[in-house]
């Protein structure tokens, strides 16, 4: 699970290729799949947009949008600050 520092918006990259992300109490409002290339993720949403973002360590950039591992130290960094 990938999450804003927040936790408004989580993401769930799921095993068989497809994602879901949730924004706040809004559950499954993207879905779709994606693909990993070492550390470059490409997404195609279910509604025909696609995006990209970049893995660095435990933090996903993605959209304009930080992600972190969610229960790594870098999400726990970023939810103190």
């Amino acid at each position: 699970m990938w999450v804003t520092a927040d936790g408004h918006i989580r993401q769930a990259l799921l095993a068989d290729g497809r994602y879901d992300e949730a924004r706040g109490e809004r559950e499954s409002a993207y879905t779709g799949s994606y693909r990993v290339s070492g550390n470059r993720i490409e997404y195609a949403d279910d509604t025909g947009f696609s995006a990209h973002g970049t893995f660095d360590g435990d933090v996903l950039h993605h959209a304009g949008y930080v992600f972190y591992r969610e229960g790594s130290d870098a999400h726990r960094n970023a939810r103190e600050d």
